[in-house]
C-alpha cells in the first residue's frame, strides 16, 4: 500500500501525512516555501514539480525510504470532528468548486434526490447539513450509495495508513493551534528559507466555495447529530482529544500521547 496522501520536500527535511480539511493547503506551501524560497503558484494539490508526493511515481521510492526508515521528520495535523464534517458540507456539498462545477459531478443530485438536501437559495442550513450527516455515516458505516469522500472520512482512518506500513509520527498538532504546532515542527528540522509563521497567508483553496456558514457551529447538532458523529468519529474524538459533548468547544481539552496514537493506529 505504500504512504498515499504523503508529501515530503525535495531536500528531504520534512514529510507531512496529508490530513483533508486540517489545514493542509497551508502547510503545503510552507513545505514549498522552505526549499525553494516563495510559495506555488497556484494550488499546492496540483504541484506536480518542487514538492514529493506519493502520487508522484518519482517520489514513491524516495518518501518510501526516508519515511519507512525513519530517517526524515514526519508529521500530521489534526481537527475537531464537527468543525471539519461542517467544513466539507459548506465547502464539497454547497460550493462550486474552483473547476466552475459542483464537487464529483453528480454528487449533489443524488443527495437531493435520496436525501433531501437543498443547497441553492436562502435554503435550511440546518436541516441539510443533518440529512449530510445522515448520507456521510451511510458512506463510512455501510460504504452505499458510494463509497466514503476523503474530505468526511476520518481523520484517524487517514493518519493511520502512514503507520501500518512502517512509518511513525514525530509530531501531531492542531488545526486550532495552528502557529504553535507548525513552529513546533520547523524548530526540528532544517530549512533552506527560513519561515516567518505570523506572516505566512493562510492557504485557504475552499474558502469562497460556499455560502457563509450562518449559524454557530453548535446549533447544526442537536442530539441524533452527535450520536452519528460520535458513531463516524469516536477515535477522533479520543485519541485526538476533543470534546464530544459540547460541539461549540473546538479546541482540544488535552494533549496528544504519540505513544497511544501508535499503538491504537498500528491495530
Amino acid at each position: 500500500m505504500g504512504f498515499p496522501g504523503t508529501w515530503m520536500t525535495e531536500s528531504g527535511s520534512v514529510a507531512y501525512r496529508v490530513i483533508p480539511k486540517c489545514a493542509c493547503s497551508t502547510i503545503g506551501q510552507i513545505m514549498f516555501y522552505t526549499d525553494h524560497g516563495r510559495f506555488f503558484d497556484g494550488d499546492i494539490h496540483d504541484a506536480t514539480e518542487g514538492i514529493h508526493k506519493w502520487s508522484r511515481d518519482d517520489s514513491q521510492p524516495l518518501i518510501e525510504q526516508a519515511v519507512r526508515g525513519q530517517q526524515v521528520f514526519t508529521f500530521t495535523c489534526v481537527r475537531n470532528p464537527y468543525t471539519r464534517i461542517l467544513s466539507s458540507f459548506f465547502d464539497k456539498i454547497c460550493g462550486i468548486q474552483r473547476n466552475g462545477k459542483r464537487y464529483r459531478g453528480n454528487l449533489v443530485p443524488l443527495l437531493v434526490q435520496r436525501y433531501g438536501i437543498e443547497v441553492e437559495g436562502d435554503f435550511d442550513q440546518i436541516a441539510s447539513f443533518r440529512r449530510f450527516l445522515l448520507f456521510a455515516r451511510d458512506t463510512i458505516r455501510w460504504r452505499r450509495p458510494m463509497e466514503p469522500d476523503i474530505h468526511w472520512s476520518a481523520v484517524a482512518g487517514h493518519a493511520a495508513t502512514l503507520v501500518v506500513n512502517g512509518g511513525r509520527y514525530d509530531h501531531i498538532f492542531f488545526t486550532e493551534k495552528f502557529n504553535e504546532g507548525m513552529q513546533g515542527v520547523l524548530d526540528r528540522i532544517e530549512t533552506k528559507h527560513p519561515v516567518d509563521l505570523a506572516s505566512i497567508p493562510r492557504f485557504n483553496e475552499s474558502e469562497g466555495h460556499g455560502p457563509k456558514r450562518a449559524h454557530p457551529v453548535e446549533d447544526y447538532f442537536d442530539d441524533l447529530s452527535m450520536h452519528l458523529v460520535y458513531e463516524i468519529y469516536k477515535r477522533d474524538f479520543q485519541l485526538f482529544r476533543y470534546d464530544f459533548e459540547n460541539p461549540g468547544n473546538k479546541m482540544p481539552i488535552g494533549e496528544i500521547d504519540l505513544d497511544e496514537v501508535h499503538a491504537k493506529l498500528g491495530d
